[in-house]
């Protein structure tokens, strides 16, 4: 009988914000726990891959032998409680960042309205320690619930080790929720701070179909004034451009190649480390085939 939670040979264009990519060799839907369990032999089958929004994630064209896996349904849950003068928060690991940051704006908690401007899920976000703003997940993360080898188990902050743009997950690691220690504030004062960074996220960051930042920020310095002095703004291969407006943003044109991105990545990075020295660091995950290696 057909699984309606699976599907295979799947495009992996549709469920990233580049819209470009490979096939995958299974695209798993889970929707609740008890999916997991149902799901678990075939998640044991290949490595496992997990994606929320696809913000930060690039798949190289061609066949990838894995497993991705989609949370949804009740991995979009949000609570929320007073305790101690703090407010506590519980958050599936499907929900949407922006939905999250608006969410607890409205009912006046503060500490996460630095979210709004981050298109991924509390998932993501855990496994990279995303942040923005002056902010980011380590500051009110005090443990997540983590599905691993057909088990739930806790992990504490501190085994997190969070870090520039990361966190210490195993292969195959399925984060299924966090618990958020934030605090009590102002609903006006927060929906104001919700408007304000989102004005500079169109100010100051391109539309179209990106991934948000593509290189880490080197110590004491910042990925995008090394690609712009290194003459990246523009600069093109094939389907994929670097923006003009922010050097440290790829964009993919309807319809483009992946490895066109990665090309340009490789390109944009070689000529900083000639002219400057540095290495960049990527910050979107990348996933190749060995042809694309």
């Amino acid at each position: 009988m057909t699984d309606p939670r699976l599907t295979f040979n799947e495009p992996m264009g549709p469920h990233t914000t580049y819209r470009v990519g490979g096939t995958v060799a299974v695209f798993a839907t889970v929707r609740s726990l008890d999916d997991l369990v149902d799901l678990a032999p075939v998640l044991r089958e290949r490595p496992v891959v997990v994606i929320g929004h696809g913000s930060n994630a690039l798949f190289s064209d061609g066949h990838h032998d894995l497993t991705v896996v989609h949370l949804t349904g009740d991995f979009e849950n949000l609570t929320w409680r007073d305790e101690n003068g703090a407010v506590v928060v519980e958050a599936g690991a499907g929900l949407a960042l922006p939905v999250a940051a608006r969410r607890l704006a409205a009912q006046g908690v503060t500490g996460f309205s630095w979210a709004v401007g981050v298109p991924g899920t509390i998932g993501g976000a855990i496994a990279m320690n995303a942040g923005g703003h002056g902010s980011d997940m380590a500051a009110s993360v005090t443990h997540v619930r983590v599905w691993r080898d057909g088990e739930v188990g806790t992990l504490e902050a501190e085994a997190l080790a969070f870090g520039y743009r990361q966190a210490t997950l195993q292969a195959g690691d399925v984060v299924i929720s966090a618990t958020l220690r934030l605090a009590p504030g102002d609903v006006a004062t927060e929906q104001e701070l919700l408007r304000e960074i989102v004005r500079w996220r169109r100010a100051h960051q391109p539309g179209g179909a990106n991934a948000g930042s593509v290189f880490r920020n080197p110590e004491g310095d910042h990925a995008g004034r090394l690609l712009e002095a290194a003459g990246c703004k523009g600069l093109r291969i094939g389907t994929a451009e670097i923006s003009p407006k922010h050097a440290n943003f790829i964009i993919a044109d309807e319809g483009g190649a992946a490895n066109d991105v990665l090309a340009l990545m490789a390109e944009a990075r070689t000529r900083v480390a000639t002219q400057f020295g540095t290495i960049l660091h990527p910050e979107t995950r990348l996933y190749r085939t060995p042809e694309a290696s």
